[in-house]
């Protein structure tokens, strides 16, 4: 079963897991190329989609990380997050050939001379629940939890019955066209067996992918947020942080910069097998009341 406590995780290891601060992605996509060769996970998303500069688009079978292009037009004031801006040393980049706008503050570009463009980019993963609903429905105990608290399917056992990919509140897990098995992020389970950190946070230029055992991310996630609203980014938020969240926390949680809508996430995940324990015992109950009604009517009929 998937529905365990923080505290199952204090032995023999710490969990582990993933901080991702969206405030210093830059889109590389290092991380989807990286979690491709050292996994060998097979090429997706080479057509062109029209979605920006996103030619992947989200999660899948074949897509572990997945980098969003997030083009933010709330009209929100794009602030300094501490990232360089690139561009041409020209006449409107700055006449000092900077690369640096006097009336527009980095990261922001101007749009129609008012409103506020705002390139929002976030590598998204699985998030190797602590309630994880795929662990709850999986019949053949495909998908199981490490040592270090995250969530593996083994391909080898997974019959492809597709039971995990509804339960999935996030709709991380997918199924291979070719084969029809559930394949998705293992956080690098046989790196992280040998001392090594998991490739796609190996690989990440601006350390926006951060690994480590998940009590020290956390206390690390809020330090970085409360120096974000120290700069003015009162936007900044954390997600799937809290414990006490629907899913019991998660194993990779974000910094965001904007509500979790807006990068795809659902605001309120819950486990969608919350319910299993309720309904099995009302069909228990359910079912004896129907063997009762049948005895009952069988004595009745032979008086």
């Amino acid at each position: 079963m998937g529905l365990l406590s923080e505290s199952e995780y204090d032995a023999p290891l710490p969990r582990m897991g993933f901080f991702t601060d969206t405030s210093v992605c830059i889109g590389c996509k290092a991380c989807e190329v990286a979690c491709k060769e050292w996994n060998h996970v097979p090429e997706d998303g080479l057509d062109f989609t029209g979605m920006s500069y996103d030619n992947t688009q989200g999660l899948g079978a074949d897509s572990w990380r997945h980098v969003a292009f997030i083009e933010n037009r709330t009209g929100a004031t794009p602030v300094d997050l501490g990232m360089p801006q690139v561009g041409a040393p020209d006449a409107a980049d700055g006449a000092d050939g900077s690369g640096v706008r006097p009336d527009l503050p980095p990261g922001g570009d101007l749009i129609d001379g008012e409103g506020k463009l705002q390139w929002l980019m976030a590598s998204d993963v699985c998030k190797h629940c602590t309630h994880a609903a795929c662990l709850d429905v999986c019949p053949t105990g495909s998908l199981f939890r490490t040592e270090f608290g995250t969530v593996v399917v083994q391909e080898d056992i997974c019959n492809g019955c597709g039971y995990c990919i509804p339960a999935c509140p996030y709709g991380v897990i997918d199924q291979r066209k070719d084969d029809g098995r559930a394949w998705k992020c293992t956080l690098c389970y046989d790196r992280l067996g040998v001392g090594m950190e998991p490739a796609c946070a190996k690989a990440c230029p601006t350390d926006s992918i951060q690994f480590g055992p998940l009590d020290e991310l956390r206390e690390r996630a809020q330090a970085r947020v409360e120096q974000l609203h120290e700069k003015g980014v009162d936007v900044a938020r954390l997600y799937g942080h809290d414990p006490d969240d629907g899913v019991g926390g998660d194993g990779a949680f974000f910094l965001l910069l904007d509500e979790p809508e807006t990068y795809g996430l659902p605001p309120d995940p819950v486990v969608t097998t919350r319910d299993l324990p309720v309904m099995w015992r009302q069909a228990g109950l359910a079912a004896l009341a129907l063997a009762a009604g049948v005895v009952a009517a069988a004595f009745g009929r032979k008086s």
